[in-house]
């Protein structure tokens, strides 16, 4: 299923990438992904649920996301890393919403802001 879903390029990506399903099973993780995770078990954390791993504020953006569909973007800073985060919905082929995916990725302190 996973290599179905998501292309081989994405696996060696320079953000962390992970999605799940429309139950909240996480369903890929890529190698940044993993490594990010890996105290939490990084590749075991596949079929595993992601409200397990949330608090309700969380949890409650992750049901709007599954029922509304639609994108919730911040920034935060782990281990000294500043990191943009990008959650977004997904849809099957019939439109419906069916999981999540996330963007993790490490930005730096300082960033250029550009109006085009």
């Amino acid at each position: 299923m996973e290599t179905k879903l998501i292309p081989d390029w994405a696996y060696r990506m320079n953000c962390a990438v992970t999605v799940a399903d429309a139950h909240c099973n996480i369903i890929y993780m890529n190698e940044l992904s993993r490594q990010t995770f890996a105290k939490r078990g990084g590749a075991e954390l596949i079929g595993h649920n992601l409200m397990d791993y949330h608090n309700e504020r969380s949890r409650q953006i992750i049901a709007r996301l599954l029922a509304e569909g639609g994108s919730n973007s911040y920034t935060i800073e782990k281990e000294g890393l500043r990191k943009m985060i990008f959650q977004s919905a997904w849809r099957d082929d019939d439109g419906n919403v069916a999981g999540l995916v996330e963007l993790s990725m490490v930005i730096p302190d300082e960033m250029p802001h550009y109006i085009r």
